[in-house]
């Protein structure tokens, strides 16, 4: 396993579990909401975004956490493993509002810095939306990956505490 790539709905916790994973699995970690994001929320250009990700993904080892769906079948193609956070709505919608308060007018340490975190109807409109919007979409790419490719969907915390679990295991195993 070489390259991992976590993706899911905003608030379903892939910074989160990526970090969680880059000390067990010892991969480069890339959180595309610090490349994708400039100072004071401006968003990268399309043409530079797109040059950027394929310079990621073509790197032999990383973790990449983050969505943008123009260039998810980039990363997808590239990725020994993927895992989907699938996680409910509401789950989503309330790590988004306590996150906001935890870091509220303060950067995340997985955004550029000079992004205060933010919050508006907008964005969350578009958590709320996510299953009905991407959920489909999601499960056919997924489908149609390469038999040596691993596809772990997590669809909760217990499951995601499990499965973090198993890989501290496994690689505590092959590292003795």
């Amino acid at each position: 396993m070489q390259r991992v790539l976590i993706i899911g709905c905003s608030g379903s916790g892939k910074s989160t579990l990526s970090t969680q994973l880059q000390p067990i699995l010892k991969l480069p970690l890339i959180h595309l909401d610090r490349y994708f994001w400039k100072p004071n929320w401006e968003a990268t250009q399309d043409e530079e975004w797109d040059q950027r990700v394929a310079e990621f993904a073509a790197e032999e080892k990383w973790i990449i956490d983050g969505n943008y769906s123009r260039t998810l079948d980039l990363r997808l193609r590239r990725a020994d493993l993927i895992i989907w956070l699938d996680m409910p709505r509401r789950v989503c919608l309330y790590r988004v509002i306590k996150r906001w308060i935890q870091y509220y007018g303060r950067t995340r340490p997985d955004l550029n810095e000079s992004c205060p975190e933010k919050i508006d109807w907008a964005f969350l409109r578009w958590i709320w939306n996510y299953p009905t919007r991407t959920r489909s979409r999601t499960i056919g790419k997924l489908q149609e990956l390469e038999p040596h490719q691993q596809v772990i969907i997590i669809k909760n915390r217990k499951q995601l505490h499990a499965y973090i679990e198993q890989l501290r295991q496994q690689h505590t195993d092959t590292h003795t």
